[in-house]
């Protein structure tokens, strides 16, 4: 597996209005794209750093993949998401060695992407989202 780098850092937010001018207004950084990714039941306000981007979250409805996150730890960082050159073979190597996947197949998350999850459990506690551009 090829890692290409630091996509984003996640981060669980109640209110997006309310966090993003931390973001946006006091360290500057770009806004670069807002969506709902339905799958998911988040909402994402993506800021481009230049060098990896900042991914700020918030539930839509209360079946939203952060729900539990929120509830249990309240607002903070979610994840880290890695850059893969192929997530096929991404997922046949961790598998291969015994890694715990969220979920077993990829799937469509922000901007296109797909996406797959790493339990914190095969991890040392950190939430992994491995992703590869569309």
């Amino acid at each position: 597996m090829k890692i290409l780098g630091i996509e984003h850092v996640a981060i669980v937010t109640e209110s997006l209005e309310e966090a993003k001018p931390f973001w946006r207004d006091v360290l500057g950084i770009s806004h670069h794209s807002t969506e709902i990714v339905e799958s998911e039941g988040v909402k994402t306000d993506i800021y481009e750093t230049g060098r990896g981007k900042i991914e700020l979250l918030e539930r839509v409805g209360e079946d939203s993949a952060i729900t539990r996150f929120l509830e249990k730890r309240g607002e903070g960082i979610h994840h880290i998401c890695l850059e893969v050159e192929d997530i096929s073979v991404a997922i046949r190597e961790l598998r291969r060695r015994g890694i715990r996947l969220i979920n077993e197949n990829p799937r469509i998350g922000a901007e296109g992407y797909s996406v797959v999850f790493i339990h914190p459990e095969s991890t040392g506690g950190v939430l992994v989202e491995l992703c590869q551009r569309s």
